[in-house]
């Protein structure tokens, strides 16, 4: 249904098309970027991404039947020795494609990359506290919550929360076990 593909410079309009407030941008990127978001602040992230050795594999989703671009996630700051990454950049930009279960399949084929290609040990994510659905969504595939990070990111005159989760390789082969087909008929 979906398939992960580098993420290129081509599918940088794209990508800019889809962060319309500064509130969206650090929700999907953190602080790594600012509003509003340029191509030369994402051609930065390019040139540190998808190399051999590099820290960053940015891929944007593919919809198999459609061929078309719907969405964004990456794996971030690899650590080979430490054998741990965190995901992050999480988006399905595409409207159309909202609410129709393809979040998890992009989770998981993350999943698969950072624990079968890198054999990685452990992947965390940060997630805001009032993001309630894409912290179900991590709970369903397996993450587990580590803690609370207080009122750590500011946006305009508030502060935002968010909560550091992740799952371990081990856990991750017994979540697939135990929910495989679960999670693709999502």
């Amino acid at each position: 249904m979906i398939e992960l593909k580098y993420f290129t410079e081509g599918d940088i309009p794209q990508l800019i098309s889809w962060i319309d407030s500064p509130e969206f941008l650090l929700q999907w990127s953190g602080t790594g970027f600012t509003y509003p978001l340029t191509h030369q602040q994402l051609i930065k992230y390019l040139g540190e991404a998808n190399k051999e050795g590099s820290e960053i594999q940015a891929f944007k989703v593919v919809h198999v039947e459609s061929s078309k671009v719907i969405g964004h996630i990456s794996l971030g700051s690899i650590n080979l020795h430490n054998k741990n990454a965190r995901m992050c950049r999480v988006l399905i930009g595409d409207e159309e494609m909202k609410g129709k279960g393809l979040a998890p399949l992009m989770v998981k084929e993350l999943l698969n990359i950072a624990f079968e290609k890198f054999g990685l040990h452990k992947v965390s994510l940060a997630v805001y506290d009032f993001n309630t659905t894409a912290l179900k969504l991590y709970q369903k595939m397996g993450f587990r919550t580590e803690g609370l990070i207080r009122e750590a990111s500011r946006i305009r005159n508030d502060y935002w929360s968010y909560y550091e989760m992740s799952i371990l390789d081990r856990e991750w082969s017994g979540n697939r076990r135990e929910n495989l087909g679960k999670v693709d008929g999502d």
